[in-house]
């Protein structure tokens, strides 16, 4: 009987240290895996905005007189050529994020409806690092779209690079990398 039960003490034993053992292991990794997550992050925390804006809103941010280049572009979840560009946008932010004179900001056309369903989701699968407004304004579209540009049709992808509130260039087409890089060097 005292063997019997120096054994189930025994498995008991084992058991415990075995659990001990997982849980440092689960815990090693998961402290392993942070401190590899947040060396691979840049040094500054930006957030970014995510916000549904009327064109008057979207206008404000826009025509601050800051000195910054604006590059602005119009974009849906739902057009192939905008997504696209969406990568080369993204590198080319990547190449200009830390330029105190640079500012690229995203200009969505879904319906704001589709913020959590399908707005949100994309940009997350997408790792989108820059501001993104959900233009929100389709009543008033016969009005935004000339004063963006007069010969816009409203089709996008569209970029436009504004500085000081001026509007600098206008481009109603997917653009490459080579092409964007080329237009903010004119203008930077």
């Amino acid at each position: 009987m005292q063997s019997e039960l120096s054994g189930v003490s025994k498995i008991k034993i084992y058991m415990k240290n075995l659990f001990v053992l997982l849980l440092s292991m689960v815990s090693f990794s998961a402290l392993s895996q942070e401190t590899s997550k947040s060396t691979t992050r840049p040094a500054s925390h930006h957030k970014y905005t995510l916000k549904v804006v009327n064109f008057d809103q979207l206008q404000a941010v826009l025509k601050k007189n800051d000195n910054k280049l604006y590059v602005v572009n119009f974009w849906a979840t739902w057009c192939k050529p905008c997504v696209a560009e969406l990568p080369v946008f993204m590198e080319v932010n990547n190449l200009y994020q830390f330029n105190p004179q640079f500012k690229m900001i995203l200009v969505n056309m879904d319906d704001a409806m589709e913020i959590d369903s399908r707005i949100k989701p994309f940009i997350a699968k997408n790792k989108i690092q820059m501001d993104v407004y959900i233009l929100d304004d389709n009543k008033r579209m016969n009005e935004w779209i000339p004063a963006v540009d007069q010969n816009w049709s409203g089709a996008i992808p569209a970029t436009v690079i504004y500085r000081n509130g001026k509007k600098l260039s206008f481009k109603e087409s997917e653009m490459n990398k080579k092409e964007l890089v080329q237009l903010i060097k004119n203008y930077l």
